[in-house]
């Protein structure tokens, strides 16, 4: 049974997000999606900034190219109302890498890569209803609108 401003997922009630919720989250999605846009952009353009970033690492280009099409894939994956919750699992895990890249082998704090962490596994778990309407699409399920949260 389906009451309104819930849905069903895994046998729990997911609360969808009001209105002021759901402005919330595309606020926080389009922030993202341009800070993303911009850093995938730089490492794909190859900034002289970019460049010695990730000769320091010592992976070569193709790691930096890897990492920009990721980042720049994921900003336009936010924007994609079926794809944010996705897009934001993504990018939390990219953010996952760059803090343990920041930490062991930059000798750097790890601040932006963990805001970014935390901003992105917040749209992740706000757009849950999205992304399990998409995990039961690809696993032949249909669409149901039990799962859709946002």
């Amino acid at each position: 049974m389906e009451t309104q401003g819930t849905a069903e997922a895994g046998g729990r009630a997911a609360a969808a997000p009001g209105r002021a919720g759901s402005i919330a989250l595309w606020v926080v999605q389009a922030l993202l999606a341009a800070g993303f846009a911009f850093s995938g952009g730089a490492k794909l353009a190859g900034t002289e900034e970019m460049v010695e970033l990730f000769d320091t690492i010592g992976f070569g280009d193709w790691f930096r190219y890897l990492t920009g099409a990721l980042e720049v894939l994921g900003a336009i994956g936010l924007l994609i109302p079926l794809l944010s919750g996705l897009a934001a699992l993504g990018l939390a895990g990219v953010m996952v890498g760059a803090a343990v890249f920041d930490v062991f082998v930059l000798d750097a704090p790890p601040v932006a890569a963990l805001v970014l962490l935390v901003l992105s596994l917040v749209v992740a778990w706000g757009r849950r209803g999205r992304t399990m309407e998409v995990l039961t699409r690809v696993r032949g399920g249909g669409a149901p609108e039990a799962h859709r949260n946002s």
